[in-house]
């Protein structure tokens, strides 16, 4: 098998160790094995970037496990052609397994050039990812934090969330904030319902009437005070991505044009592929590895589960948020998609197939440089006229009806 990478590293990555096992020619161009052992504190790595400079080593690669990987990139970017490698490509035998083989395992494919590198943006982007994701984290947890709060008020027997859609909302938290500083007439309480919810004046006064007890204001104040550091912990982070995604407003505005996708969402696309779109070669492969294709499980001819691939959790997150967000605009070629496939394959499915449609729109909006545009609710039925016609027709008649058709123009 032809040598692509004469002077190459493979890494087997622990927490505390790193083995490091370096393919090198010889005297007379025989291959050569050398393993070296390295801990992961800042000052080992360097010694193992400046052995693997020594010895000529232009290639390194290591598996993608955990976050181990990402201290031992750090030091070593930039100095070599780096491939952080998907471990369900790199099994070894089973039963020969050691340290020592595993990083002999990734030195040898990566010699023969056989290894297929993980998508690794650059530091900026990998920067982003941690703020966006870490304001994901902070959304969860306040939601997390908000079910804990309305459990509270169950168990005191106040029904707000039955009459408040939100209960945490301008009204809803206004009523919570005076419970849990110890005002308890319901009449009073409805009296600081806001908007709409002031029409539901008597079925307010029913859901406030409880029995709250000391401890049920304690826990509701601890966890009004905890919502509110999140709300503010995430003002906080979003105002330093907006710093940092200052540059790409241009991109943020061609992806928020997009039905469904709102600037967060966009912030969550630009933080976890990047705006130039260079890694992918088009727009399905970015769909792919989004994690919103459909899987391939086939065996004998027979095709078994279609279930969709991990793919970026994060990414897909976003998507399928916003997917579901396009399914309920109006007058858009989403909505007409999902319309158009939920009959045949229902709900879950239809949501996923727009959620497809969404980063291979992106890709064609990032690459074009241009806003989206719409395509319309009357998409699928213009595209396919004459068979709208046969089914709408046929529909009819079975109403043992008849029906004659003529154009708009020919009427007049």
């Amino acid at each position: 098998m032809e040598v692509l990478c004469e002077r190459c590293c493979g890494l087997d990555v622990h927490q505390k160790s790193v083995v490091a096992c370096l393919l090198t020619p010889d005297a007379q161009g025989r291959k050569q094995r050398e393993t070296r052992t390295f801990g992961t504190m800042t000052a080992e790595l360097l010694q193992l970037s400046d052995w693997l400079q020594e010895t000529g080593c232009t290639h390194v690669a290591m598996e993608s496990t955990g976050v181990y990987w990402k201290p031992i990139y750090n030091p070593l970017e930039g100095q070599f052609e780096l491939l952080v490698v998907n471990a369900r490509h790199l099994r070894t035998v089973p039963g020969r397994k050691t340290d020592v083989s595993d990083a002999e395992w990734i030195a040898e494919p990566l010699q023969h050039g056989l290894l297929r590198a993980s998508f690794i943006p650059p530091a900026p982007q990998r920067e982003l990812r941690e703020l966006t994701r870490y304001r994901t984290r902070l959304g969860q947890e306040r939601v997390r934090v908000s079910n804990q709060l309305q459990k509270v008020l169950a168990s005191a027997n106040i029904k707000l969330a039955t009459v408040a859609s939100d209960v945490l909302g301008v009204s809803g938290k206004a009523m919570v904030t005076a419970l849990a500083a110890g005002r308890e007439d319901p009449q009073e309480l409805a009296q600081l319902a806001r908007g709409q919810l002031q029409q539901k004046h008597a079925a307010l006064v029913q859901a406030l009437t409880g029995a709250v007890r000391a401890h049920h204001r304690f826990l509701l104040r601890e966890h009004l005070a905890h919502i509110a550091y999140l709300e503010e912990a995430i003002e906080r982070v979003s105002a330093e991505i907006a710093e940092r995604l200052r540059p790409f407003e241009e991109a943020l505005a061609h992806l928020d044009s997009i039905p469904g996708v709102n600037r967060r969402t966009a912030e969550v696309l630009l933080a976890e592929v990047g705006s130039g779109m260079r890694p992918f070669p088009d727009a399905h492969h970015l769909a792919s590895w989004a994690g919103m294709c459909p899987g391939n499980d086939e065996s004998a001819g027979k095709r078994r589960s279609g279930k969709t691939r991990k793919g970026s959790p994060w990414l897909k997150a976003a998507l399928v948020e916003s997917a579901h967000a396009a399914t309920h605009t109006k007058e858009t070629y989403l909505r007409a998609q999902y319309e158009h496939l939920v009959r045949r394959r229902g709900r879950a499915k239809a949501e996923v197939a727009v959620g497809h449609s969404i980063p291979v729109i992106a890709y064609h909006l990032l690459t074009r440089h241009e806003d989206y545009r719409e395509l319309g609710s009357s998409y699928y039925d213009e595209r396919q006229r004459d068979r709208t016609l046969r089914r709408l027709v046929a529909r009819i008649e079975h109403l043992d009806l008849q029906v004659t058709l003529t154009p708009l123009a020919q009427a007049a």
